[in-house]
């Protein structure tokens, strides 16, 4: 896709909310207890936010939602445009956008609907929210982006199980003409879908008992068909393929370079993957920041939640140059530039439920 940019549109304020069960890998048993600590440097997750069952991603953004809206002192009435990006809804159908619509006490005239994304979702989200406000006049919205993927993976699953944490976020976006314009860069590549997919559980193959059956598929790794499948050496070189370039690309028709960003936000895939890109790139490494460590990859959720995690001071007293990347299931990947500007960040919610 031609890159494109948006303007117009300002981030007001950004929220997250973490299960308050936290995980430590050291204890997972899967993996013999002497290769615990090089599996732990290698993907980067020391300790990770696992939902308990009967938590669902919308639980977790409805957390993030109510303490931004507050935070920020709106009134719900002037909320026009909610977008959830998630790949674990609650539902098949609806949409769990509209269920949060509810929820929230939104108005009836806001609109609400889903994005299925993954990795790269938070990107695309900004994209989509951002093009809607600037088009149709909307003056406040809201972005919600997280997944419980840690219920989608076996615990016999060495390479999906020790990675993936749950996480809600909530981005407030608002109509100002004293903005700076998004600049973004947003492409797919489908012939690699089956690297991060759920075999069962869609129209093209519907659950039945065979999808509750173990299958060992190569050491040390069981699934059945309605859990997560992850190929991480297909997801590896795709990204070392695909990630750098975009990120070049946008910065070059900017006229930009790696100085005149304060700071890369990347989507927390693995933490040998993304060095290996930063050192591809050439980014200092203090302009890198990680959540990886200690909420695991987290999906939909895990650039807002880095910057949280990492950022807050930074955002929140003045202007700041950042370019955020996602990259993963799909296959998808996308960058955005852009300034932000006091942005109001809360305290990330241990959520209890």
């Amino acid at each position: 896709m031609p890159q494109f940019s948006i303007k117009n549109i300002a981030i007001k304020g950004i929220s997250a909310a973490v299960p308050k069960f936290e995980y430590n890998n050291m204890s997972y048993d899967w993996v013999p207890e002497k290769e615990r600590p090089l599996m732990i440097k290698t993907i980067g997750v020391e300790t990770r936010r696992i939902a308990a069952k009967g938590t669902a991603t919308t639980d977790l953004c409805f957390s993030a939602a109510e303490k931004l809206i507050n935070s920020l002192n709106w009134e719900k009435s002037e909320i026009q445009a909610l977008i959830l990006v998630t790949q674990t809804s609650d539902y098949q159908i609806p949409s769990s956008a509209i269920i949060l619509q509810d929820r929230l006490n939104l108005p009836k005239s806001c609109m609400a609907f889903d994005i299925n994304l993954g990795c790269s979702g938070y990107v695309y989200g900004l994209s989509v929210i951002s093009s809607l406000m600037a088009s149709g006049g909307i003056k406040k919205a809201l972005l919600l982006a997280g997944d419980v993927s840690t219920l989608n993976a076996n615990y016999r699953d060495k390479s999906a199980y020790p990675l993936f944490g749950d996480a809600g976020t909530a981005t407030a976006l608002e109509l100002d003409s004293n903005a700076e314009p998004m600049f973004f860069n947003l492409n797919s590549d489908g012939s690699g879908h089956k690297a991060i997919y759920v075999p069962h559980g869609g129209m093209r193959r519907f659950v039945d008992k065979d999808s509750f059956e173990e299958e060992l598929i190569a050491d040390g790794i069981y699934r059945t068909g309605i859990q997560i499948a992850l190929n991480g050496l297909e997801v590896f070189n795709f990204s070392l393929r695909e990630v750098a370039p975009n990120v070049q690309s946008l910065l070059q028709s900017q006229e930009k370079t790696i100085d005149d960003v304060d700071y890369f936000v990347f989507h927390q895939a693995n933490r040998l993957m993304n060095e290996t890109i930063r050192k591809k790139l050439k980014i200092d490494p203090e302009k890198f920041p990680y959540s990886i460590g200690k909420y695991g990859n987290t999906s939909s959720a895990s650039i807002p939640l880095t910057i949280l995690h990492c950022l807050s001071k930074e955002i929140s007293n003045g202007k700041t140059n950042l370019l955020l990347s996602g990259f993963g299931v799909g296959l998808s990947w996308g960058s955005v530039l852009l300034q932000t500007n006091n942005v109001v960040c809360t305290e990330i919610i241990d959520y209890n439920g």
